[in-house]
């Protein structure tokens, strides 16, 4: 690897830092908080968390990924690049862009469909059950013969989808430049 200049001893720790709080807290936000609280408290109140959690948990995400592309980028410059190095810029870029578009669009818009949605379940009666299941099919009556819920939660899932996949997009390379950087660690 060809570099502009050598990085000192802060810098690698900082960013091997910010990479890992990077990683820890997709994983744990994604994978382990959600699943447990979903068979804890009532589906308003896990919704309620959310979002309130995820502003915050985006805009660290996105802090942190444009923290780590700077980095990257300062001790990696452009004209030097080999073609691993040209793929993991990407990669920082691509998770830099998903945290962003999470922070700025999907989130917002998720919780405040989210808030809708509770509007009208908390008219009929529903949201205040622990678990998914427990009411399957009054949620599912509702939406047949609620046309504002219905569009409502078609709304819901599209964003939060979108959500999702951005997510899951920007762990993926989070992970890929985790790994990369950890076999790598003598050229950080």
């Amino acid at each position: 690897m060809v570099t502009e200049g050598e990085p000192t001893d802060f810098v690698k720790v900082l960013h091997l830092l910010l990479l890992s709080f990077s990683w820890g807290m997709q994983v744990w936000v994604s994978f382990i908080a959600g699943f447990a609280l979903v068979w804890q408290v009532t589906l308003h109140t896990f919704g309620l968390v959310q979002s309130k959690l995820f502003p915050v948990y985006f805009y660290c995400l996105l802090g942190s990924n444009f923290l780590s592309l700077a980095v990257y980028a300062v001790y990696h410059p452009r004209e030097l690049l080999d073609w691993h190095e040209s793929v993991q810029m990407v990669l920082y870029f691509v998770a830099l862009i998903m945290a962003g578009l999470n922070a700025q669009w999907f989130g917002p818009v998720v919780s405040e469909v989210m808030l809708k949605l509770r509007e009208v379940e908390e008219e009929h009666g529903l949201g205040n059950q622990i678990g998914l299941r427990s009411q399957r099919e009054a949620y599912a009556k509702l939406k047949e013969q609620d046309p504002k819920y219905k569009s409502y939660k078609s709304t819901f899932g599209r964003y939060h989808g979108m959500s999702n996949l951005c997510n899951l997009l920007g762990f993926i390379c989070t992970t890929t430049n985790l790994i990369y950087t950890a076999l790598n660690l003598s050229t950080i």
